[in-house]
């Protein structure tokens, strides 16, 4: 059995490493052709940072498979002669915490290397040392807290009934739509949240929710330009009542009208039960997962040389779980994909057309994407459709417009 599973795993990991070496030659073969959507430097540029990002990921994707063949060779086995402790429930706690900090160790450097080297590069990154060093213990300061509570519940439940796998698919689940709603909540503790200034821009912001149906619960201003140089928006909350989350980045570079037409397209969601559709996806990725790794046999635990105990079952869980995920991104990415064309429809109807052409055209510029991609990358991992696709569906030929 775990023979079996580190081939399915090996493969797995082929596929993303051709991918991943697909994209860097298409992009490096298109950056140098005729420009479309930028100025001949930005365009790149944009795809200097794609390429350099598609590399980063293919070493990680190496790393990471090395750190799957160690852990269910040997890593599980040694970690577990670590972890002793008085209580199955407070031993799968521990051995979860050091299986979740030998990761976060062992990607590090990689996460370093991205945010002070790749997107200092490129002028994206505005966080200090300081500041990373301070958001990683408040990060760590959550994860142990919150973590380590919902590990003991996954535990207890673990031990306490047969069917462990159908409750703790309920329990994260719910955890799952609680953390959507309290987002908000959490981003607050590494982020300032301004309120937006009385205006025209709040009435109309006030009035494009009204249109359909939804109640304002505050409209405000964070400052995201502290730690990156990235524009973007969202809504926070499951309910009628949202609160609209401008990034002060996006604020700077949309006039009114561009703002409200990218606002549009955010509500085309709501609109269209996206948010909905996104969670039911996410519940039926979660159901087979606990399914399938809840039915993992004893004896694949005692190939590792273990015993099938709560804190390796869910770490087993946790390191098969991209695999599950990689099979389902395609599906996943092609609904997800059909949804922004709807939801461009709806935020050119409520914003104007023209408006949110101008938007699409400054957010790909300004956040230096890359306008074009290889076909198993739109295929697998892109949630949004090709920007130029987007246009082209919008009635706007971007095929040779700079």
């Amino acid at each position: 059995m775990l023979e079996t599973i580190i081939i399915i795993y090996s493969m797995y990991t082929f596929m993303k490493i051709y991918i991943s070496i697909m994209q860097i030659g298409y992009i490096n073969e298109e950056k140098h052709k005729t420009p479309v959507l930028m100025s001949e430097q930005k365009y790149l540029v944009a795809g200097n940072y794609a390429v350099a990002n598609s590399k980063l990921g293919l070493v990680t994707t190496l790393v990471d498979y090395l750190m799957f063949i160690w852990w269910v060779i040997a890593g599980f086995t040694w970690l577990s002669s670590f972890v002793q402790a008085d209580g199955a429930i407070v031993e799968a706690v521990l051995f979860l915490f050091g299986f979740i900090v030998i990761n976060f160790i062992v990607g590090l450097p990689f996460e370093l290397y991205q945010k002070f080297k790749i997107d200092e590069d490129f002028g994206f990154n505005k966080m200090s040392p300081k500041m990373f060093v301070l958001d990683t213990i408040k990060s760590s300061v959550l994860f142990f807290t919150i973590g380590g509570a919902i590990f003991a519940l996954l535990a207890w439940i673990i031990s306490s009934f047969e069917l462990w796998w159908l409750w703790a698919f309920t329990t994260m689940f719910t955890i799952a739509i609680l953390a959507n709603v309290l987002m908000p909540t959490f981003m607050a503790l590494f982020n300032k949240f301004t309120p937006i200034e009385e205006g025209e821009l709040k009435v109309e912001i006030s009035k494009l929710m009204e249109q359909v149906g939804l109640k304002n619960d505050g409209i405000f201003i964070m400052d995201a330009s502290k730690r990156d140089g990235r524009l973007n928006a969202f809504f926070g909350g499951l309910g009628k009542s949202k609160r609209v989350v401008l990034f002060d980045t996006l604020v700077e570079k949309l006039n009114n009208k561009e703002l409200l037409a990218v606002l549009g397209h955010e509500l085309g969601h709501f609109t269209h039960g996206d948010i909905w559709k996104n969670i039911g996806l996410m519940g039926l990725l979660l159901f087979i997962a606990f399914y399938l790794f809840g039915h993992l046999p004893d004896t694949l635990f005692i190939e590792m040389g273990l015993r099938p105990s709560a804190g390796v079952q869910i770490a087993m869980l946790m390191l098969l779980l991209p695999l599950l995920s990689f099979v389902f991104t395609p599906f996943m990415s092609a609904v997800s994909r059909h949804n922004e064309y709807a939801a461009d429809a709806f935020g050119s109807r409520m914003g104007g057309k023209e408006n949110l052409v101008s938007a699409l055209m400054k957010l790909v510029t300004e956040n230096k994407s890359f306008p074009k991609s290889h076909p198993l990358v739109i295929f697998f991992y892109h949630t949004h459709p090709p920007v130029i696709e987007r246009l082209k569906e919008l009635g706007y030929d971007a095929s040779n417009a700079k």
